[in-house]
């Protein structure tokens, strides 16, 4: 395997994603959820580089990783990324969006999947309706967004996504990372390649060994949508993560961290 630098850029298709690298052992890739970028794994850098070697990233419009231009699929910046690391398969820990992209990934690409660790996960080609007050919050940003409002717009997001004020530190810093990344709103998504056909419907394909995660304190759809792909899955785990929200891997480091170590572990026993 090629030696790469412990942070920098790595090029895909018509750009380039910003990485880090921590750790030795089996390759472990974090994916970030959509309203931050890879900075939400900070809790998880050294407690998983302890035992693999972990892999953080921004997406592609987020963070450091370049803007959107033209057309690109979130699913081959990873290959890329993967290629460009010299990973040819790896465990996905993702979250959200992050989430919808690893199972759409695993979909695509089997054999470069190791394991799955979905935390309150997307699900491309679902259309499972939000409860009246989460559906207020999102029609009251989409019209902040609309007046230019781009700082309000987030704010009614992470009242949608992040509720709970479980640390004034911890608080601040989920805030201030979305705030850097506001301009997402902005970008034009029609530019992103989706999986066709949609992972509805497709999750008994996945043969990976997987574990999905949710707080306790999640917006409501999150529910719907963990049953729906703990189900579909063959073999999937649940986790509920009590006093946490949307991220559980900031709201409840610890706790997080251990869940995760453990299925690996048993998923991957060679990262033991």
């Amino acid at each position: 395997m090629k030696e790469v630098a412990l942070e920098g850029f790595a090029p895909v298709e018509g750009g380039r994603i910003y990485y880090e690298v921590r750790g030795e052992g089996p390759p472990l890739v974090l994916i970030h959820a959509g309203l931050w970028d890879g900075r939400i794994w900070d809790a998880q850098m050294d407690a998983f580089g302890s035992r693999y070697k972990v892999v953080r990233y921004d997406l592609r419009g987020f963070g450091r990783s370049d803007r959107l231009t033209a057309s690109f699929s979130h699913r081959q910046d990873l290959a890329d990324l993967m290629a460009f690391l010299g990973i040819e398969s790896a465990a996905l820990v993702a979250c959200s969006i992050g989430g919808s992209l690893a199972i759409d990934f695993a979909l695509e690409r089997p054999g470069m999947i190791d394991a799955l660790v979905l935390v309150a996960p997307g699900l491309s080609g679902d259309d499972t309706p939000d409860d009246d007050h989460t559906a207020g919050l999102v029609d009251q940003a989409e019209k902040a967004l609309e007046a230019g409002d781009l700082v309000k717009a987030v704010d009614l997001q992470l009242q949608v996504w992040t509720p709970l004020q479980t640390d004034p530190d911890v608080d601040r810093r989920i805030r201030e990372i979305a705030m850097e990344n506001q301009h997402v709103d902005t970008l034009d998504w029609s530019l992103s390649r989706r999986l066709e056909p949609p992972a509805v419907g497709r999750l008994s394909e996945i043969r990976a060994p997987t574990l999905v995660m949710v707080g306790d304190r999640d917006a409501p759809v999150m529910e719907t949508l963990v049953e729906k792909v703990v189900a579909g899955i063959p073999g999937a785990r649940r986790v509920i993560i009590s006093g946490a929200d949307h991220l559980p891997n900031m709201r409840q480091p610890d706790v997080f961290n251990r869940h995760v170590l453990d299925f690996l572990d048993e998923a991957l026993p060679r990262g033991g």
